[in-house]
């Protein structure tokens, strides 16, 4: 019973609010970087934005620590996960392997004026127990490919022999 009680009240977290409803301000034509440290274990990101006042709205995308330092380069950079312009929006994106990451509030085309945004960033852990299942192997997709072609012509061929049977019939 108090082993019960203990794994109950001390066991790790699953859900983690890194910015739980906070609100921040982007400076016009320009952006805003916040760190997402992942050192323990992968996990899913998930977060969501809404412009309060100032712009017509914002992009937000997630990216590797690496890509960060090569957008203040003014170097080209990759992007893991991004929403689109908009006034508000919504990422969610599976980080696979343990680091440092950055979500970016892009106001750069936002207008003239500085950005209030309300931002929520939060860390899945439990999520990232599930297997994420993208495509099926190539003997599979052989396999699905054979068994349909076999499917149509056999239905094809019991067509075409009722067609005729029946055209010949006087």
């Amino acid at each position: 019973m108090i082993l019960a009680l203990f794994l109950l009240f001390f066991s790790p977290a699953e859900k983690l609010d890194l910015f739980p409803s906070q609100v921040v301000e982007v400076p016009a034509h320009d952006w805003g970087q916040f760190d997402i440290l992942l050192n323990q274990r992968p996990a899913l990101v998930d977060a969501s934005f809404q412009v309060e006042s100032g712009s017509s709205g914002l992009r937000m995308a997630l990216l590797r620590h690496i890509d960060l330092e090569r957008l203040r380069n003014g170097e080209p950079f990759g992007v893991l996960a991004a929403t689109e312009f908009a006034a508000s929006g919504h990422l969610r994106y599976q980080v696979r392997q343990p680091g440092r990451y950055a979500m970016v509030l892009d106001n750069r085309s936002g207008g003239a004026n500085p950005a209030i945004v309300r931002l929520h960033v939060w860390l899945d852990f439990a999520a990232s127990r599930v297997p994420t299942v993208t495509e099926i192997s190539a003997a599979r997709r052989l396999v699905v490919v054979l068994i349909s072609c076999a499917v149509f012509f056999t239905i094809a061929t019991f067509s075409l022999r009722r067609i005729l049977h029946a055209a010949n019939r006087p």
